[in-house]
């Protein structure tokens, strides 16, 4: 049984091995009307607990890159491609990508965005449909077919690669900035508009 309200999954059994290790769906947060959509692969562990994407300590690299950039986390919309914790935390499975992609358009096509920011490589590939070199793309503005519809995509590295990676951090700052300028919700003060230099 697959039931969705609105932007909610409330029910779906697509994926046994999912079904068996979530303990519930995770559905997007954030304005209906977001303008910066901050898209993850899965739930990890906090965020099964916890029933909203990017909490624990990737949420806190992403809270405080958004307050860099002059945005506050109820300032976007963030998700995942798939909305179910996977075994062990491991990466999604292709099968598993595909069953939840239905619910990631759709989610899309309502918020209709300025700008999908890809954190990581697994929803940078899912997007895109390609191999993507994430550390080497990163803060690169892609074209995504998604639906029926064209979306700009921003590639970025995972936040939690900043907890590895120290030199990942200003890879992630950067992006995340960008985003916020190319979307036109940059702040005012420390950004520039997107109107500056274009």
């Amino acid at each position: 049984m697959n039931a969705t309200d609105g932007l909610c999954v409330e029910s779906c059994e697509r994926c046994p091995a999912l079904v068996e290790s979530r303990s519930r769906i995770v559905n997007g947060v954030g304005p209906e009307d977001a303008d910066l959509v901050f898209l993850g692969e899965a739930p990890g562990e906090k965020e099964d607990e916890g029933g909203e994407p990017f909490v624990g300590r990737s949420g806190d690299v992403l809270d405080e890159a958004l307050r860099d950039a002059g945005l506050a986390r109820s300032d976007v919309r963030i998700t995942n491609c798939v909305r179910c914790r996977p075994p062990e935390n491991r990466d999604p499975h292709k099968e598993e990508l595909g069953n939840c992609r239905g619910y990631l358009e759709a989610e899309l096509e309502t918020v209709d965005p300025e700008l999908v920011v890809t954190m990581g490589k697994v929803p940078s590939e899912h997007l895109l449909d390609r191999g993507v070199a994430v550390t080497k793309e990163a803060g690169e503005v892609q074209d995504a077919r998604i639906g029926d519809r064209s979306q700009r995509v921003l590639l970025s590295v995972h936040p939690a690669a900043t907890l590895y990676d120290a030199s990942q951090r200003d890879t992630f700052s950067d992006a995340i900035a960008r985003a916020a300028e190319l979307a036109g919700v940059a702040d005012e003060e420390g950004g520039q508009s997107r109107l500056g230099d274009y």
